[in-house]
């Protein structure tokens, strides 16, 4: 553990710049290296366990997390870090979570064929009628952005085409199934930007690699931190 390390030795292992790695320990996130009698940097096996860690664990928990892991490690403060990564997995476990709530509320949307308003479109009362629940409903659906109906241009009423009816039921289902105004409005803005069920469908598989993509990533990251644990010197008593 004592082997004198170069700052150009623990950048050339992730391919990083030395400036960089002097940064991750002026910003906390590799313990403080002695230095020689001419100030140069001296790092050693416990810096390089370190700086596997933090890499490890940015692109399981974002660049803040991973930071604040490595300040609680720093700190002796051990508790804090488990909490953080408690913390990531929970937002793991509703991510994945949220992405079925959706593909079962599509599933359901596309299950039966898409209505068609006969003529210019259908009124707040049909629309709420269809659903099941009341005009305020849906105003309050139109107030979050989620609900963009066209206007009769003779009599200012709103006038919800199939699309809008097609939003109107995936907000019912995602409500119902608990979630908030501001996020169901951003699953329906995806299903607009998509172009429709069906492109979405393949943005949902993206969504889920990167899920996949990420857990495995948590995996990585606990271990290089059990091993930088483990190579830390023990704490004074």
């Amino acid at each position: 553990m004592n082997t004198r390390l170069r700052p150009a030795d623990l950048a050339r292992e992730h391919g990083i710049s030395t400036q960089a790695v002097r940064n991750y320990e002026r910003d906390g996130f590799l313990p403080p290296a002695s230095r020689t009698a001419s100030g140069y940097r001296v790092y050693t096996a416990v810096h390089a366990a370190a700086l596997r860690a933090f890499l490890a664990l940015v692109p399981a928990y974002g660049h803040a997390t991973a930071g604040g892991i490595m300040h609680a490690v720093h700190d002796d403060d051990l508790g804090r870090a488990l909490t953080l990564v408690d913390r990531g997995h929970l937002q793991l476990l509703r991510d994945r979570e949220t992405l079925d709530a959706v593909r079962k509320a599509i599933g359901h949307v596309t299950a039966e064929p898409a209505p068609r308003p006969a003529g210019a479109g259908w009124s707040i009362g049909e629309l709420a009628h269809r659903l099941d629940v009341t005009a305020a409903t849906i105003r309050a659906w139109e107030r979050a952005g989620i609900l963009v109906p066209a206007r009769n241009p003779a009599t200012g009423y709103r006038v919800f085409r199939a699309a809008d009816i097609r939003d109107a039921e995936l907000t019912h289902l995602l409500r119902r199934g608990g979630y908030p105004l501001a996020y169901i409005a951003t699953v329906v803005e995806q299903v607009r930007t998509a172009g429709g069920m069906e492109s979405l469908a393949d943005a949902l598989r993206t969504w889920q690699e990167k899920l996949t993509a990420r857990g495995v990533a948590m995996l990585d990251a606990a271990a290089r931190l059990s091993e930088y644990l483990r190579a830390r010197p023990p704490r004074p008593a």
